[in-house]
């Protein structure tokens, strides 16, 4: 599966840059009434927002990942060491063999992937030249609530920022095998989300952006799924360090999976990964996890991690074809799959 394109939730006078030598060619301008008020921030807002650069990568058509989220991926990240370490979100840089980072003014520099958190989906790249542009503090995440004021920020200077609000806090859980126990939505959404700076009101950095969410996924109108900035914290020093956060891998199945009315259903594999092997098929219905019932993927992947590390078995109850029947499968960790960045 491809990641979704957005939906632009701006009017049709919503403008693309043409330029052969632009960076951010075919990337959708922000209107100028959406872009950020600086009547409600207290910061010098053109100079924070020279912190966000591109991130463009290449990936090997062998990666494991490339069938699913493509051998080209462009986002952003976020400068946050004045020594030019890059924090992005990780489906962008995962499996890549070359890495750009290019600055609001075209000034480009390549990277090296530092490192890739599977839990938190958070990415760390070093700038390989000097960009020449300020890092950002990194702030809390923790008091913003729904209403206050945020910037969501692309590359490009003030041309692609958002004006946005919080929108809600929750739990999500990714049809991916991922879930944030307190992730951040905001509104309207930004139409180029991935690795997007979420910028709170005192300029500090707040998140980074991950997805585009539906209404009813957010629980309000459409707008960004945002990582919080607090859970990297605490992982950023060993992450920098050796490329891993030293935590034991969790066990990982290769599912696709979707939840409607409480009911969690197999509607993919990964080819090749452990589900595909034990026989998992699309359409069995997951109604317990070890003989112990679950109701939504939440709680699916909570029973899956609680059996142990990665390479224990985890023993699904399904229901198929009118039958209750038991699939096992022997988890793997999910970064054994996945191709290592060339070093430099």
């Amino acid at each position: 599966m491809k990641i979704p394109c957005a939906r632009i939730s701006f009017p049709r006078e919503v403008i693309y840059h043409r330029g052969m030598d632009d960076p951010y060619q075919e990337y959708p301008e922000i209107p100028e009434p959406y872009r950020p008020d600086d009547d409600r921030f207290s910061f010098d807002i053109d100079r924070t927002l020279r912190s966000v650069v591109s991130v463009r990568t290449e990936i090997p058509e062998t990666a494991f990942t490339s069938t699913t989220l493509g051998t080209q991926r462009s986002g952003h990240g976020v400068v946050i060491d004045p020594k030019g370490l890059v924090l992005t979100i990780g489906y962008l840089v995962v499996e890549a063999e070359q890495v750009w980072l290019v600055s609001n003014d075209g000034r480009a520099a390549e990277g090296h992937v530092m490192g890739y958190d599977q839990e938190t989906g958070f990415g760390l790249v070093q700038a390989l030249q000097p960009l020449d542009v300020p890092a950002i503090e990194l702030g809390s995440s923790a008091d913003l609530i729904p209403g206050d004021d945020v910037i969501v920020a692309g590359c490009g200077g003030r041309q692609h920022a958002l004006q946005a609000r919080v929108s809600a806090r929750k739990e999500f859980a990714g049809y991916w095998e991922y879930l944030l126990d307190d992730a951040i939505f905001t509104t309207p959404a930004h139409p180029l989300w991935g690795g997007a700076a979420l910028i709170g009101e005192d300029g500090t950095l707040r998140g980074i952006g991950s997805l585009y969410v539906r209404g009813e996924e957010s629980g309000e109108t459409e707008g960004n799924m945002i990582v919080p900035i607090d859970i990297v914290k605490a992982i950023l020093p060993t992450l920098r360090t050796t490329g891993t956060t030293g935590r034991p891998a969790r066990p990982w199945l290769g599912t696709f999976t979707a939840e409607t009315m409480g009911r969690v259903v197999i509607v993919g594999t990964w080819n090749g990964g452990p589900a595909e092997d034990a026989g998992l098929q699309a359409g069995d219905l997951v109604v317990g996890v070890d003989d112990k019932p679950v109701e939504g993927m939440a709680e699916f992947f909570r029973g899956v991690w609680s059996l142990g590390n990665a390479g224990i078995d985890v023993p699904l109850n399904i229901y198929r074809d009118g039958d209750l029947m038991t699939v096992t499968v022997q988890s793997c960790a999910r970064g054994d799959f996945y191709k290592s960045p060339n070093l430099h």
